[in-house]
């Protein structure tokens, strides 16, 4: 799709230009060449969905924690219909499995009654408050004093989601260009023009910023944007450990939360494998390496819901990044023209979980703020 530059001047063009091949970038990908607009990705990866998108739990969220008027539960909990029903149509391997939110002590079983409350305020009526022995029956080898069952809460092969929705945005005529690093970013006569480190140019009346992690990095090459429209990055790194053999889970099980993460849960993959994962470490530089000797920490967070967890199944897996706003977290950043001043600009910053649940809400989203400008 991208043209050598001969005397600095423009030698394709195309109508809008998305930097990021992750399941959100994908997903507005998707949905605008649905529409017959004319789409080129532009991924600095050598394949689609190499970053955060490849490294998290695949969980199917059902948007119980945050506050209802925030984007990422309403995004979250609409995602969460149109992802069962893209899986179901697509035939995309997932599983409704539901999920328990444990509490371990008095304290936290009224939080356990805050998270019941909010979700109500969202509007997620099918919560279900469970006994000991109920949840006993569900998974005997979880020790809690109560506990929520969420059964619209589920897992999904998070690749083969991102491979579908490549599929489904290549036949519908758009296009990617994989291993491109971007040099500048300039807005002239109404065209973004994009220069690439191997002098190509190509030019686009809409830039739609989906980097993930790169996304403050793409902003900032953005020429005649504002600085103070570009949110720190706040890197939260986590880990996950596999436990090997067999075991008798059926269902997601979650801790309380806590402010910054969700707490170190247990994840399904779709063959029945366990993980738990993630804890969370804020750091300053991308790092993917599991230190083997956090598997005391992790043993000792599980066993509070799972005490009977041998140690020596427990195996360092890998490590994720979420591209959080703040160490509290903050809501999903997604500035169109009437926050930063740029016309056809979208940025879309801290796309952390539920960005999997909710991503082709977020395509829609995306969609209708640009015909609405």
């Amino acid at each position: 799709m991208m043209k050598r530059k001969n005397n600095s001047s423009v030698t394709d063009q195309i109508e809008i230009i998305i930097i990021g091949t992750g399941v959100i970038g994908l997903a507005i990908a998707k949905t605008l060449a649905d529409k017959g607009h004319d789409v080129l990705i532009l991924e600095k990866e050598a394949s689609f969905g190499m970053g955060i998108s490849s490294r998290n739990s695949e969980v199917i969220h059902a948007g119980l924690y945050f506050a209802p008027d925030m984007l990422k539960t309403t995004l979250c909990i609409d995602g969460k219909k149109r992802l069962y029903d893209y899986s179901n149509s697509r035939h995309i391997p997932h599983k409704r499995c539901g999920k328990l939110i444990v509490a371990t002590s008095d304290d936290e079983i009224r939080r356990l009654d805050q998270i019941y409350k909010n979700a109500g305020n969202c509007g997620i009526d099918n919560l279900e408050y469970l006994t000991k022995t109920q949840f006993n029956q569900l998974e005997p080898d979880i020790t809690a004093k109560a506990a929520l069952f969420s059964p619209s809460s589920g897992i999904i092969d998070s690749h083969s989601y991102m491979f579908s929705l490549l599929g489904d945005f290549e036949a519908a005529g758009g296009n990617v260009a994989f291993n491109v690093t971007i040099r500048s970013i300039e807005k002239s006569d109404g065209v973004f023009l994009v220069s690439t480190n191997d002098e190509y140019q190509i030019s686009s009346r809409l830039l739609i910023n989906a980097a993930g992690l790169g996304a403050m990095n793409i902003a900032r090459l953005i020429n005649g944007l504002d600085p103070c429209y570009i949110p720190d990055l706040v890197m939260a790194k986590g880990h996950y450990f596999s436990y090997s053999g067999k075991t008798r889970f059926r269902h997601l099980v979650y801790p309380i939360p806590f402010v910054g993460g969700l707490g170190v849960h247990l994840t399904l993959d779709i063959a029945g494998g366990v993980k738990f994962g993630p804890d969370v470490h804020f750091i300053h530089h991308e790092d993917y390496s599991v230190d083997p000797a956090l598997k005391d920490a992790f043993v000792d967070s599980v066993k509070r819901y799972f005490p009977g967890i041998n140690p020596e199944k427990l195996h360092p897996g890998y490590a994720g990044i979420r591209p959080k706003l703040s160490k509290t977290g903050e809501d999903f950043n997604i500035q169109f023209e009437k926050v930063h001043g740029i016309k056809g600009l979208v940025n879309l910053f801290g796309m952390e979980s539920p960005g999997l649940t909710a991503s082709l809400a977020i395509a829609d989203y995306v969609t209708e703020k640009l015909y609405e400008s």
